[in-house]
């Protein structure tokens, strides 16, 4: 065991760590009883040390023109964000202390407060993300009737392989399905309403659009019919836009939870690290009444948040109240001039090295599951070299400190400018002079 750690030389894990994974590798080998030479097991181990190194959580430059990007962990968080992580994170708190009184008190009462004005609500409160607010919704007002109404062409797919009639099963409730994929009428849902019905379910397409011969009834339709017949109505709209994307690089509309409760919804959720540019959470918001049962529900505990979620929450949900700034709005609102300049000034830097860096066309999308059919006019740098294809720098560029993931595009390497921050063009610059150096 020494000896093969020795001659793995120097290793970016910690020595417990590297003798785990040697372990793991020699057992692994045992087990398949084949016959391997030593340089084999070296080589082996060494390959499975770089794996793992590579899967530690580390900053990365998203030049993929994707602003919400799930595998990159979607939203930057903006520097109040960060700051109040730092200041609550390396301190004690009032997390559930009533400094007023002096003694033991509530969570949350003022990210609560913030969150039910930017929503236009009576109440709001949030858990760790938005699968977990609907599931939370679906135990509390199904606890008696267990039946959620939704229409069939609401059944969408989520991120990860995650399905809305598998996130409502597995909540307890019984899935009552209406109308057709394309069509479902507003009789469909009032014949479809009995005794047993708990819920019923909208569900926004977020991630994915319909068009041709497609129907359905509008929410005021829907919310109208859920009052006469005294059941509450839950719209999950998943990417949460507290602002009107229309005003935004000509993007097409996205419904915010405000006209979504003024439509006459009693309860919505949607997710806080998506358009909302905030930590993984999700908000649920809605009449005070229906956020009070959720609250009192025994599950609520399993999915509250902890401090610093809350800590990076609240200072997201300031910045919308003061000035609406957060670094999802801010690369949404980058004008095209302001990114040629910043290629120009790139390419310039690069002029001296063995690659042709050149300012091109790109097409940025807002990403997340969000306005599919969206797609924002870009800048981007466009690399090539002779020595290498596009793919073997995009490789080279991922292994860099920090991993730079852009993509290849006809015999170029691409790296859109929308989603690199301003602060990182001359760590771009250093980067692909190390590499292609």
């Amino acid at each position: 065991m020494e000896s093969l750690r020795q001659e793995l030389g120097d290793c970016p894990l910690s020595r417990p760590l590297l003798v785990h994974v040697i372990r793991r590798e020699v057992e692994r080998m045992k087990r398949t009883g084949e016959a391997v030479e030593r340089e084999q097991v070296v080589a082996r181990v060494r390959a499975s040390v770089d794996t793992l190194s590579q899967a530690r959580l580390r900053p990365v430059i998203n030049a993929t023109g994707i602003i919400v990007h799930t595998n990159l962990g979607r939203s930057p968080l903006g520097q109040s964000a960060i700051d109040a992580l730092g200041q609550i994170a390396g301190a004690y708190n009032n997390l559930e202390y009533d400094l007023a009184a002096g003694e033991r008190g509530g969570r949350a009462a003022y990210l609560e407060a913030g969150l039910a004005t930017l929503c236009e609500a009576e109440a709001a409160t949030l858990v760790n993300n938005c699968a977990a607010a609907l599931v939370l919704a679906l135990k509390e007002f199904t606890r008696d009737r267990p039946e959620v109404i939704v229409s069939r062409g609401e059944l969408i797919q989520i991120g990860g392989g995650f399905r809305i009639p598998e996130i409502l099963e597995s909540s307890g409730a019984k899935l009552r399905e209406v109308g057709t994929t394309n069509q479902t009428s507003l009789a469909d849902y009032e014949n479809a309403i009995g005794d047993q019905t708990g819920l019923i379910l909208k569900v926004h397409r977020s991630n994915f659009f319909m068009d041709g011969f497609v129907a359905s009834p509008t929410r005021s339709e829907l919310s109208r019919l859920a009052r006469e017949r005294e059941v509450p109505l839950l719209e999950d709209l998943g990417s949460g836009a507290l602002y009107d994307t229309s005003k935004l690089a000509g993007l097409a509309h996205e419904p915010t939870p405000g006209e979504v409760i003024g439509g006459g919804v009693d309860l919505v959720c949607f997710s806080g690290d998506k358009l909302m540019g905030g930590p993984q959470a999700g908000v649920l918001a809605g009449t005070g009444a229906s956020i009070g049962r959720l609250k009192k529900n025994p599950f609520f505990r399993a999915l509250r948040c902890d401090r610093l979620v809350m800590a990076a929450m609240q200072a997201v949900v300031e910045s919308y109240l003061t000035s609406e700034q957060t670094p999802v709005l801010e690369m949404m609102r980058s004008s095209c001039d302001e990114l040629k300049k910043r290629a120009a000034e790139i390419c310039d830097a690069l002029s001296g090295v063995s690659v042709k860096a050149r300012v091109g066309e790109g097409k940025a999308q807002v990403g997340g599951g969000t306005l599919p059919r969206e797609l924002i006019p870009s800048v981007t740098i466009d690399l090539s070299t002779d020595g290498k294809s596009a793919a073997e720098l995009e490789a080279l560029l991922r292994q860099a400190d920090p991993p730079i993931v852009g993509y290849p595009s006809k015999k170029k390497l691409k790296l859109d400018l929308r989603t690199v921050f301003p602060a990182q063009d001359q760590i771009l610059v250093e980067q692909i002079k190390r590499i292609v150096g």
